[in-house]
């Protein structure tokens, strides 16, 4: 189970490329601009979704940063929220791989950012991570067509087809 882990991780970091590369090419304005998302606009919805990992990394770990709200905003600017993403998932990748496979029967005990106690199972967390991402990058696809742009493949069967 622990490479299955893997591949999403690493699925996870190509579909990131992809989207923040097609989301590049947007002036700053229609990366602000609110389309009606759940978190209105591409960048609210990329700086969300970052705070989300960033979260679930703090808990795992007990150390590194731990935004205050769900809706944060950790970057205005769309180069620093790229950068900071691609790293954030490289951390991700080497968390899966530095993992003994044992911990994905393990439980993680935490609370939530509203301060509920929880216990989930560690498999069940990692799954929700990278479904997570998809959620959300999948508003981000739709948002790119109402601004009139091809949004790009980001299935992963496109990631399997291509992996190295």
């Amino acid at each position: 189970m622990k490479s299955y882990f893997q591949d999403l991780a690493a699925y996870n970091h190509w579909a990131n490329q992809t989207l923040y590369g097609s989301i590049s090419e947007l002036a700053e304005g229609e990366r602000q601009k609110d389309l009606g998302g759940f978190f209105s606009s591409l960048l609210n919805t990329l700086n969300h979704v970052l705070v989300g990992d960033l979260l679930w990394m703090e808990r795992r770990e007990g150390s590194g940063r731990k935004p205050a709200a769900l809706d944060t905003i950790l970057h205005k600017d769309y180069e620093a929220l790229k950068q900071d993403r691609f790293e954030t998932d490289k951390r991700l990748i080497q968390i899966l791989d530095q993992m003994p496979p044992s911990m994905l029967n393990e439980y993680l005990d935490y609370k939530t950012s509203a301060g509920v106690d929880c216990h989930d199972p560690v498999s069940g967390i990692l799954a929700h991570i990278f479904n997570h991402q998809t959620h959300h990058r999948g508003q981000c696809h739709h948002m790119l067509s109402q601004l009139g742009k091809a949004p790009p493949p980001l299935d992963l069967i496109y990631f399997l087809r291509n992996k190295p």
